[in-house]
């Protein structure tokens, strides 16, 4: 049985293009501030966890600064940006890079709550907030590998 999409020939993906052909609307990393607001989500979010019971024990290193790095790194890269993650760390395989850890919904809670406020301090447009928070929603739900607590 093929698990294709049957129409997948006669269905075409609608891009919003300029002649130049850059994405109609501008790219999503340029339009909420570049590397210089990722740098101040990851600090943000990294200040929380510092300090919360859950997900503190998760990060075997004294210094959050380079997980900090690595987030924003990936972050700009998902959303339009730079490379970078890529080039210094190949494909993010985020569920298998973190495997080893148990994310239960209490885990991916909390996580939740230190990016919410990560978040809120980029002052963003609601629109880019929304459409930001329905991506991260969405990935905290995929990297959950347990119900245990």
């Amino acid at each position: 049985m093929s698990h294709e999409f049957e129409d997948k020939d006669r269905v075409e993906t609608v891009r919003l293009t300029m002649p130049s052909g850059e994405k109609a609307g501008g790219n999503f990393f340029q339009q909420v501030g570049g590397s210089p607001a990722f740098e101040k989500l990851a600090a943000a979010f990294y200040e929380g966890v510092a300090t919360d019971d859950v997900l503190r024990p998760m990060y075997p290193e004294d210094d959050l600064g380079p997980a900090a790095r690595r987030l924003q790194l990936f972050l700009e890269q998902y959303w339009g940006g730079p490379s970078t993650y890529q080039e210094e760390r190949g494909h993010p395989r985020l569920r298998m890079r973190h495997a080893a850890f148990k994310i239960n919904p209490l885990a991916r809670e909390r996580w939740l709550l230190h990016m919410r406020a990560a978040l809120e301090s980029l002052e963003l447009a609601p629109q880019k907030e929304a459409e930001f928070w329905a991506y991260l929603d969405r990935a905290a739900t995929a990297m959950l590998n347990t119900f245990e607590d």
